[in-house]
């Protein structure tokens, strides 16, 4: 039923015009929003957490723009199979992207640090048409059926699928051959393989993974995320300065952390506040959610 369901929606909005589209992933969005209650309840603990001087208005605000950049999402998504070489630029532009030069002229390989900021789905799959295939790490979704559909989607640009089951050798060997690779980097993490960074000036649990990768490779650690341009009524994939790797695995992912928090206060409102990104507390610190 799920699949069903989902196949549905992204028919529909794959072929509706896009403003009817658009109303409704917006529509899906706050449905979402309605039916599961408990997600609104865990971005207002988030940004109570980490905004503690703001109030319960901008808390909504900026909650409701994450369901509007969710909607949007969906969207794009949904339209994958219709963005090309030929017409991407309607749906995207870059920004920076001498950065991502630099970081290609070294030769050994490009991390692409990201998070569920803006579009993540639509940074990875327009990159591929606007410059080069690169790799992306995922997650499978607990339904088969929803994933093999999310699957497609993602590989319809060009670019490698790597599960996060045993990602690790191949992402080693892409970096050798001096392509990029993109790792989602703002999850909450548990696990020996985990350390507390500041994240807002909390710490939050993250896998040290991304950093013992960029010191195995000497590949270039580059921020980048696709934000939504109110004004341009589309998305700017940007990307920001290479974040530099001393080799120690807990400095280097606060580092990486560092970043990925700027990137976050510039565009609150797109950041997936409905995430428990601190869930794992510290020994002896009282759970958050």
């Amino acid at each position: 039923m799920e699949a069903v369901l989902a196949h549905g929606l992204v028919g529909v909005l794959h072929y509706a015009p896009r403003p009817v589209a658009d109303a409704i992933g917006l529509g899906c969005a706050l449905l979402l929003d309605a039916v599961v209650p408990r997600l609104r309840r865990t971005a207002n603990t988030n940004l109570a957490f980490a905004y503690p001087g703001k109030d319960a208005e901008w808390q909504r605000q900026i909650v409701d723009g994450v369901y509007r950049s969710i909607g949007r999402m969906i969207v794009a998504f949904a339209r994958f199979p219709s963005i090309n070489k030929g017409n991407v630029d309607e749906w995207i532009r870059y920004e920076g992207f001498e950065y991502y030069e630099r970081a290609k002229a070294r030769g050994k390989g490009v991390l692409f640090a990201t998070g569920h900021l803006g579009n993540w789905e639509l940074s990875a799959f327009a990159h591929a048409l606007l410059t080069e295939k690169m790799s992306i790490v995922v997650r499978p979704l607990d339904n088969p059926l929803v994933d093999a559909l999310v699957e497609r989607r993602r590989a319809l640009s060009g670019n490698a699928l790597l599960s996060r089951r045993d990602f690790a050798r191949a992402i080693l060997h892409t970096l050798r051959d001096n392509e990029p690779v993109g790792i989602l980097v703002d999850q909450n993490s548990a696990g020996d393989n985990s350390a507390f960074v500041p994240f807002f000036g909390k710490p939050a649990c993250t896998n040290l993974t991304f950093a013992k990768l960029a010191a195995r490779s000497g590949a270039a650690v580059i921020p980048g995320f696709a934000v939504w341009s109110e004004t341009e009524r589309k998305y700017v994939l940007r990307f920001y300065p290479e974040v530099p790797m001393g080799g120690d695995a807990v400095e280097d992912t606060e580092r990486i952390q560092r970043a990925v928090e700027a990137a976050v206060r510039e565009y609150p409102d797109q950041w997936l506040w409905i995430h428990r990104r601190w869930k794992t507390r510290p020994e002896n610190e009282p759970k958050l959610y």
